[in-house]
């Protein structure tokens, strides 16, 4: 499993938690960003601090197609260029003043991002659907001794009470991993249920692991 170099796709949230017209913060292989979706449905990434006083972007809000800091008011277009300053509205900002940005594709159910121009589009997952997602407070070594495999394919596959969960995998520091829980697209809700409760089993097995200090 990644550490996700540059150029490659890491899965950073899920599409249905981002509904439009909403942010959040989230962690890229950059750095942390924010997560938004314009009122038309279009998700981008920002790296999480406003260019005029450092405040964190994804504490802001969305207006239309625009990101605006909630320090301010200075608000952003998805390019990442300032379209406006409150304090002075009758000036036109010069295109120095924008945010960095990062690449986005959001399909499947998942939206990815990638650090650096990645030279194609993100891994895709025929036949499975996103079901949730859930924060694990250690790394992917201890994920895989708990789990008794190694990751493939950016998948790792776990078995609990006879169901089988693929778990899609992106590390957040050294120790905190973000895990995607992917279901059979025609899973029934008990099926959906047993999944959830299968990766919740991992989770805290995997954390029992890293507070015991067995894991490699």
């Amino acid at each position: 499993m990644p550490p996700y170099p540059t150029g490659s796709w890491m899965p950073i949230a899920l599409s249905a938690d981002l509904p439009a017209g909403t942010v959040m913060p989230a962690q890229s292989p950059a750095g942390p960003v924010a997560l938004w979706r314009s009122r038309s449905g279009r998700a981008a990434a920002f790296a999480d601090r406003c260019p005029h006083r450092g405040m964190r972007l994804s504490h802001g809000f969305v207006r239309g197609e625009t990101l605006s800091c909630i320090y301010h008011g200075w608000s952003y277009a998805q390019e990442g260029n300032c379209l406006r300053i409150p304090a002075h509205p009758a000036l036109t900002p010069p295109d120095t003043i924008r945010v960095a940005m990062q690449p986005v594709e959001d399909g499947d159910g998942i939206i990815w991002i990638s650090a650096g121009e990645p030279a194609a589009g993100p891994p895709r997952f025929d036949g499975l659907a996103p079901l949730r997602s859930m924060m694990v407070e250690t790394d992917i070594a201890a994920l895989e001794a708990a789990a008794g495999t190694k990751s493939g394919a950016g998948l790792l596959d776990y078995t609990h009470n006879a169901q089988t969960v693929q778990l899609l995998l992106a590390p957040e520091g050294q120790a905190r991993t973000l895990m995607h829980v992917l279901v059979d697209e025609d899973s029934n809700p008990t099926q959906r249920i047993a999944a959830s409760r299968a990766a919740e089993a991992l989770r805290r097995a995997a954390e029992h692991i890293s507070r015991s200090g067995i894991a490699e």
